[in-house]
């Protein structure tokens, strides 16, 4: 049996343990339930439970889900344009998202994929000269949009 700091109160049995967490005003808390005999703690479980919650509260503040953020693109972007997108591509890459830069192609555009591709192509140089990037996956068609998804190195 363990007291409240840690220190070592000696094997004793169950109601010896109890009265004494009575006497103190405290919880008997079982910490190692396959020992033998098995280790009990007395601790103010309120208490204990509070620190643990604020724990699991600072790491969830810290922690960061990496999301896919979505960039559309056209085949007729001006130059001014794509680098309005490439600052918010920049911007969601240090956050430490993941970005997916399309193309929907309409009318005859779809004739011509080759200039999607070209637009995709610019867009990620432009991006990787601003930060370092790695391809997650290579420009590839799904019917009338054409997509690529870039991540941060």
């Amino acid at each position: 049996m363990l007291d409240q700091d840690g220190g070592n109160l000696g094997a004793m049995n169950i109601r010896q343990a109890l009265d004494l967490a009575q006497e103190r005003e405290l919880d008997l808390v079982e910490i190692n339930p396959k020992g033998i005999p098995p280790v009990v703690k007395l601790i103010d479980f309120t208490e204990f439970k509070y620190q643990k919650e604020k724990e699991v509260r600072k790491q969830k503040a810290h922690s960061h889900v990496s999301e896919t953020k979505g960039i559309r693109l056209s085949v007729r972007i001006g130059e001014h344009d794509l680098h309005i997108r490439k600052d918010q591509a920049t911007k969601f890459l240090e956050r430490g998202d993941k970005v997916r830069a399309e193309v929907i192609l309409k009318g005859r555009e779809n004739a011509h994929p080759e200039l999607a591709r070209e637009v995709i192509q610019r867009f990620m140089r432009l991006v990787s000269e601003s930060i370092e990037t790695r391809m997650e996956q290579d420009i590839s068609k799904q019917g009338t949009k054409m997509s690529a998804i870039i991540a941060r190195k």
